[in-house]
């Protein structure tokens, strides 16, 4: 298991948290997501690496940005 964390900006309640989480969720290899809203953290588990803009892309099509690592 591989786990990246991430900090994605934008995030200001309880529904940008579901929608990070089902995007990311989405991607192919990611086996948990866990978004922090207080430290705007995303937590992504995978059982392979994930290229980082493959991870943006799906933070970016839930409407936030991915700001690095």
């Amino acid at each position: 298991m591989i786990t990246t964390v991430y900090r994605v900006e934008g995030m200001t309640c309880g529904h940008c948290v579901s929608a990070v989480t089902a995007e990311v969720s989405k991607v192919a290899s990611v086996t948990g997501v866990q978004v922090d809203l207080e430290s705007k953290a995303v937590t992504v588990t995978s059982d392979r690496p994930v290229d980082e803009a493959v991870i943006g892309a799906a933070v970016d099509e839930a409407g936030y940005e991915l700001v690095g690592r």
